[in-house]
């Protein structure tokens, strides 16, 4: 007897995903945020002052010339330290990035075709390969080059993004494709690039990396080994009393108004500098150990009673630009039922506001429920549907902001489909993912720059085309993992990224040297070039 397999039902965005015969049963955390089982700080505290407050008359008003000359020797950071924001994205359980979203092809770049049994394990049947006849296109196919990046045009990545962004914005973004496989629904491949854009120079006026999981690298992924740094381990973030519970001045704010408060702060330091200056005998070691900490702690303390004594200044609710009812809001990015009805729109708004305002240096934004093969082809639309929301709202932020921003995309391995197409209205006709496969891996990056369209890189003689595209897949359509060093190697994709962020500041030539990565994998100047996708958008630092 014939049995037919029933067909399998769409899952809601938050549903998780059940693989009773193909997975192994979840058990650690990664697992439960792949299969969308999980959804997806530090507090800086002012002093206790009044004990140490003995002149009241050497308080001044707001943060005063020495106080801001101490800022320096000390060495806070400066708003985003000057360097362009970079938020990533890390798709937990094995997204599907190339062909249905992201154009793919072989070696002369994303438009040199592969065969249609290759789309066809991208999830895509004959009549929606890129190069098919599509009449309801103006180039007659289904390719997209609004984002400059080629997209298939019924990518659900693309359709989020042009659902957030202006046409204005998106005439200013550009993106490059890197094919590269990596391990499948784990947790364990060195994918997270924060450690490396902060070696690179990415920091925040309040913290250096944030990101949406309690992890050592702020994401489901984990970070190359090589380059941890425990001082910048991200802090948690993914909601608005996440962003507003980062600054605590104590109770001196409220008992005085913000002006006051910055005054005391202030002659603290001032009162702590002349006790010290003072103190006998003058020996050096500990003694001007501890001299340096109570000084830049007391500085940190005015400087954050200065710019954070209203929490209100870092909520994402009330800033205009990104919520529906914000005081001043016209044309908000989230609707307040998009706001309120979706914990990933709340995710993203705590995210995107404290990079893209310079209070941190790059964020990691973690969304689960990517392991979707088996679950027709509408449960994957719908995520990564939302998912394209998400980064859309990010560059339309950065654009409001008027700043640059380098967004990331990744995901732990990735699917294949077979030949049964999901003919519901959300399903689109496409092929149904089946099984995850990493073979068909890939990552992919977006820069938004306020000035104009970022430039494919100049600086060599190799074709344009193989610079949007960083490697290349065998006409089967499999990662060709001699395509570059990064595609059968996730440290070195890591690395291939870091890259790229450093060349958007003209900084390249740095990457082999001994202050950021002299141990790299990337090989020589020439093939660092030819991994480069863009000519520099900034020179060295913003502003």
């Amino acid at each position: 007897m014939l049995i037919r397999k029933p067909t399998p039902r769409k899952l809601a965005l938050d549903e998780p995903i059940l693989h009773r015969d193909t997975h192994k049963r979840p058990v650690s955390r990664r697992d439960f945020i792949a299969q969308g089982l999980q959804t997806g700080g530090v507090t800086l505290a002012g002093a206790s002052v009044f004990s140490l407050f003995a002149n009241p008359r050497l308080a001044q008003a707001a943060l005063s010339p020495d106080i801001q000359a101490l800022k320096a020797a000390c060495g806070f950071a400066v708003q985003g330290a000057g360097k362009i924001p970079f938020i990533a994205f890390d798709l937990a359980g094995g997204a599907n990035m190339a062909g249905s979203n992201v154009m793919v092809g072989g070696q002369g770049g994303q438009l040199d075709f592969l065969q249609a049994a290759a789309y066809a394990k991208m999830g895509l049947p004959g009549n929606m390969v890129p190069n098919a006849p599509n009449p309801q296109s103006p180039t007659n196919d289904f390719v997209n080059n609004t984002l400059g990046l080629a997209f298939h045009s019924d990518s659900a990545f693309l359709r989020g993004i042009l659902s957030k962004v202006s046409v204005a914005t998106a005439a200013n973004i550009n993106g490059a494709v890197i094919p590269a496989r990596s391990e499948n629904d784990t947790g364990n491949n060195p994918h997270n690039p924060m450690f490396g854009i902060f070696r690179a120079g990415a920091d925040g006026s309040l913290l250096s990396l944030i990101g949406s999981r309690s992890s050592e690298s702020g994401g489901n992924s984990v970070a190359p080994v090589s380059m941890l740094n425990p001082s910048a381990t991200p802090t948690k973030v993914d909601r608005t009393s996440d962003v507003t519970g980062l600054v605590d001045t104590g109770k001196l704010v409220g008992l005085l108004d913000q002006s006051d408060a910055v005054a005391v702060m202030e002659a603290i330091q001032r009162i702590s500098d002349q006790k010290l200056a003072n103190t006998e005998p003058k020996t050096v070691t500990r003694d001007e150990v501890v001299k340096e900490l109570v000084r830049c702690n007391y500085v940190k303390a005015a400087d954050l009673t200065d710019r954070f004594g209203n929490p209100s200044s870092l909520n994402p609710e009330l800033d205009p630009f990104i919520l529906e009812g914000a005081p001043g809001a016209s044309d908000p990015i989230f609707s307040r039922a998009e706001f309120t009805g979706d914990a990933e729109f709340r995710k993203t708004a705590a995210v995107m506001k404290l990079v893209l305002e310079g209070y941190a240096g790059a964020g990691t934004i973690t969304m689960g429920g990517y392991d979707y093969h088996g679950q027709g082809r509408a449960t994957g639309e719908l995520r990564d549907f939302r998912a394209g929301r998400c980064m859309g709202a990010c560059l339309e932020y950065a654009a409001r902001k008027g700043v640059p921003l380098m967004l990331y995309v990744f995901s732990d391995g990735s699917v294949s489909s077979g030949t049964e197409a999901d003919n519901t209205v959300d399903g689109r006709g496409k092929f149904m993912w089946t099984s995850d496969n990493q073979s068909t891996a890939a990552s992919f990056f977006l820069v938004y720059n306020p000035g104009s369209r970022p430039t494919l890189f100049s600086g060599d003689s190799v074709p344009a085309a193989r610079h949007q595209q960083l490697g290349y897949f065998r006409a089967d359509g499999s990662v060709e993992t001699a395509g570059s060093p990064a595609a059968n190697n996730v440290n070195l994709l890591v690395e291939t990224v870091v890259l790229n962020y450093m060349a958007l500041h003209g900084e390249q030539g740095l990457f082999s040297t001994a202050n950021y990565f002299p141990s790299h994998g990337l090989g020589s100047v020439a093939l660092r070039d030819s991994l480069t996708a863009f000519n520099p958008i900034v020179n060295g630092t913003i502003g």
